[in-house]
C-alpha cells in the first residue's frame, strides 16, 4: 500500500503512454521465487516494485485478461 501511495495510485506503465488508469496490483520486477522470497531487497524494495493496472499486469505475465465494456447503446463488448 505504501508503494501505491508513493506513485500516486496510477499504473506506471500506462502513465508512460500518457494514459491515466488506476493501479490495482504492485508487481515485482524480479519475480518472487522460493530462493528469493526471504530477501527484502526483492520482496520489499521500492526499486523492484511497479504499480500496474490489471491489464498491464496480465501483459507483464503473458496473460491477456478479458475485460468488458458497455457502449453508449448498452451493448457489451470485449476489450
Amino acid at each position: 500500500m505504501a508503494y501505491l501511495k508513493s506513485v500516486g495510485g496510477l499504473c506506471e506503465n500506462c502513465l508512460k503512454q500518457g494514459l491515466y488508469n488506476p493501479a490495482e496490483i504492485v508487481h515485482h520486477k524480479v519475480h518472487i521465487d522460493p530462493i528469493n522470497i526471504n530477501d527484502p531487497a526483492v520482496t520489499l524494495a521500492f526499486h523492484n516494485l511497479e504499480a500496474l493496472c490489471r491489464k498491464c499486469h496480465g501483459l507483464e505475465h503473458g496473460k491477456i485478461e478479458r475485460r468488458f465494456e458497455v457502449d453508449e447503446l448498452g451493448r457489451v463488448k470485449v476489450i
